[in-house]
């Protein structure tokens, strides 16, 4: 016959504790990867540089009438010809309504059209 070993176990106590705490570290970690996830989100601005390089492509070959104002999404878009130390500079710009966050492109030494 096999004789037992008896093996030191915690109190239900001390497991209730350890549960507790590993959940609240879970729980922790979690929100803080929520947050750097709308985080990034929100930062992500490739769409309206993707917006502003066909604006620039459209500009070049002649296609788009100079000033150009317009919305996409909370971004105001706007392109301008403006006169900076005697050359022609065109400014195309983006800037977001809530977080006043702007996206900007210039072409230098272009001809006025």
């Amino acid at each position: 016959m096999v004789v037992l070993k008896r093996i030191r176990s915690s109190t239900l106590m001390e497991t209730l504790v350890a549960t507790v705490l590993i959940v609240v570290v879970f729980m922790m970690s979690s929100m803080v990867l929520n947050s750097m996830f709308a985080g990034s989100i929100a930062q992500n601005d490739e769409p309206i540089r993707q917006e502003l390089l066909q604006l620039q492509y459209q500009y070049e070959y002649g296609k788009l009438q100079l000033p150009y104002y317009d919305e996409m999404g909370p971004w105001h878009i706007e392109v301008r010809n403006e006169v900076w130390k005697s050359s022609h500079q065109i400014n195309f710009s983006a800037v977001h309504e809530t977080n006043k966050k702007e996206v900007t492109f210039k072409l230098l030494n272009e001809q006025k059209r």
